[in-house]
């Protein structure tokens, strides 16, 4: 079976709006990024001053993928832009339960950080401007599988992360369908 194409100057392919584009975009930079930076800090001796900033910069920008997450939740269920599905069948299929499982995914990791930091019972800032106030005690015990299940979801999404570009690399080049650029801003 060999799946239909159209050629990129007749498929008229329609864009996301600009704050879809940016929520995703966002999302994406600061997921590679906190994972790098937890990577980074893995390799440093405890206690470093250096491991320190790496940590309190993952705690921040985790704080800001917290917000941006909401806000793209909100956004896409209320404003953004709806698109036809590039795809139909399994394509289709597998799509959506990517797209679900990240959402799902992100959703669980931004509590886990939450949870992780509040079993460790330390003050955690967003870049030094304000400090998050305790909200839930946690055991101090179970910050050890609190942070294991934490490091395991963050894997996961990696990984479905980059079969996600992976698909969206295959619609451009293989299919020529459009996909990729709906997610580019029009020009």
């Amino acid at each position: 079976m060999t799946t239909p194409t159209v050629p990129a100057a007749q498929s008229g392919v329609a864009h996301y709006d600009r704050a879809s584009i940016t929520f995703h975009w966002l999302t994406a930079v600061l997921v590679v990024g906190l994972f790098a930076l937890a990577e980074i800090w893995s390799f440093l001796p405890r206690g470093t001053p250096t491991r320190r900033l790496l940590q309190s910069l993952h705690i921040s920008f985790g704080l800001a993928l917290a917000a941006i997450f909401v806000l793209r939740v909100i956004w896409r269920a209320c404003a953004g832009r709806r698109l036809p599905p590039a795809s139909t069948g399994l394509l289709r299929v597998a799509s959506t339960g990517v797209h679900g499982l990240l959402y799902l995914l992100l959703a669980t990791q931004i509590v886990l950080g939450f949870l992780f930091r509040w079993a460790q019972a330390e003050p955690f800032a967003f870049f030094g401007l304000f400090d998050v106030p305790t909200l839930i005690q946690i055991d101090h015990e179970q910050r050890r599988f609190i942070g294991g299940l934490h490091d395991t979801v963050a894997w996961i999404i990696i990984v479905l992360a980059a079969v996600h570009a992976l698909a969206a690399l295959f619609h451009h080049y293989f299919l020529r369908d459009g996909v990729l650029r709906r997610m580019l801003r029009s020009r």
